[in-house]
């Protein structure tokens, strides 16, 4: 008979990651289901509390697996409801460059991938150089204290594979050198979104906080135009996390991600590094691969995380196929983009630019400029805005005339009746003008959550 340990371990999704799962401990042996876990790789995150992060988002399956691991040693396991319908679901990469192979089939290349991620992170296997080879990296580096085997290494993240086995870093590195000379760039590759990811993943369960942390105030809620900024390259890996028909790549500079959705008509692009009120965001959709640009729309650096959680939202949710190509954008249109914002009361006027709709407060607008919209192409057709006034504002997002009214609505609508969090600032109660000085903070998007899909 199994003796009984008093450890007990509840799993669950983890709070920020879309595949990650969380382990809290209790009971006087929770010591126990702790060295178990770390074992088979789990992060200690707080006192009690451990993280599995992958880059292969296989964590569901695997925190499974450690359950029957440690309910077999006598350890009380839960798992919560999300995280076993996230152990239930079935779902598979899309256009996996090896389609013949079966679901655990990847799996184990993946986890063959991960060990390879595990190894360079805990410094057992020192990467000497690394290029680009084609759409991908490769490397070469030698394992420690495993005879001193030296590899090279074809591929990125969960597709990372040890293509050739060298005895000798020496003959690695000539053979390396050989095939990518032009290249060849020392040390290890940059970090790819996924690895990033799963770091933060890691790390977020800090609860070492001192008397100045408990002292700042909480968040204050604020229109949504008005909300902080928050992590844009967070939103964007939870997006594509949960949104795999989309394919992301990074430019070797990496200061820029491209997301192309599986139809190739459907295109984001984002801007890491950028000043203030620059364009950090445009999308892109497109009738056939080949063809024309139907309607693009960009976003600057400052847009607050809730809009652009709904902007994302909704081309995760096929708006971006919802167009008008044919003919010119008419009063139906125009009307069915801003209705959220004529129910709300925002006062509606006729400048000598166009239309425009403005907030209760003056501090937010959006604008429809009809002489535009006869270019299909111009980007400032439709201009959203917080600040003072389209032409100096805050933060903008503007797009071309057969954007989705869907789109636009739903932007809309997140303008005109949803809030947001921003940081307080001291002195911002009594002194209006401090508002727009708060430095960017991770926000929670108010509104619908990303769906989680595979």
């Amino acid at each position: 008979m199994t003796p009984t340990i008093d450890a007990h371990v509840r799993l669950d999704t983890h709070p920020t990651h879309p595949s990650a799962v969380q382990a809290v401990l209790t009971g006087t042996q929770a010591r126990v289901a702790l060295m178990a876990l770390e074992a088979a790789d789990w992060s200690v995150a707080a006192t009690n509390v451990l993280v599995l992060a992958r880059i292969d988002h296989e964590e569901p399956y695997w925190a499974d697996d450690a359950a029957k691991h440690l309910t077999a040693e006598g350890i009380t396991v839960e798992i919560t409801p999300r995280l076993q319908e996230a152990i239930d679901e079935e779902w598979t990469w899309p256009n996996y460059p090896m389609p013949w192979c079966t679901r655990s089939e990847i799996r184990e290349i993946s986890d063959q991938a991960q060990k390879i991620h595990d190894a360079i992170r805990h410094g057992h296997l020192l990467i000497h150089a690394h290029a680009r080879d084609g759409h991908t990296t490769v490397a070469v580096g030698t394992y420690l204290h495993r005879g001193d085997k030296s590899v090279y290494l074809h591929g990125e993240n969960h597709l990372r594979q040890v293509a050739d086995t060298f005895d000798s870093p020496a003959e690695a590195l000539v053979a390396f050198e050989k095939v990518h000379a032009a290249e060849m760039r020392p040390g290890p590759p940059p970090l790819t979104d996924t690895e990033r990811a799963a770091i933060a993943a890691r790390s977020v369960f800090d609860i070492t906080t001192d008397k100045s942390e408990r002292s700042r105030p909480e968040p204050e809620t604020v229109p949504v135009h008005l909300a902080d900024t928050g992590d844009h390259d967070a939103l964007l890996d939870s997006f594509l996390d949960t949104h795999r028909e989309f394919e992301r790549w990074r430019t070797w500079s990496d200061d820029t991600t491209h997301a192309i959705h599986e139809s190739q008509t459907l295109r984001i692009e984002r801007v890491h590094e950028t000043q203030a009120r620059e364009t950090a965001w445009t999308v892109a959709a497109y009738e056939t691969p080949v063809s024309d640009r139907i309607w693009h729309l960009t976003a600057t650096s400052d847009t607050p995380a809730p809009v652009l959680q709904t902007l994302l939202i909704h081309l995760g949710d096929g708006d971006g196929w919802d167009t008008s190509v044919d003919g010119p954008v008419d009063e139906k249109v125009v009307t069915a983009a801003t209705q959220p914002l004529t129910e709300a009361g925002w006062k509606h006027t006729l400048t000598g630019h166009g239309i425009r709709w403005t907030s209760p407060d003056g501090e937010a607008g959006v604008q429809f400029a009809p002489l535009t919209a006869q270019h299909a192409q111009n980007s400032a057709t439709w201009t959203i805005w917080g600040g003072t006034g389209p032409d100096r504002p805050t933060w903008a997002i503007t797009a071309s005339p057969h954007a989705p009214s869907s789109l636009l609505a739903g932007l809309a609508e997140t303008l005109a009746l949803e809030t947001g969090t921003r940081e307080v600032q001291p002195g911002r109660e009594h002194e209006a003008r401090l508002t727009a000085s708060a430095p960017a903070v991770p926000t929670a998007a108010v509104g619908r959550p990303a769906s989680r899909s595979r």
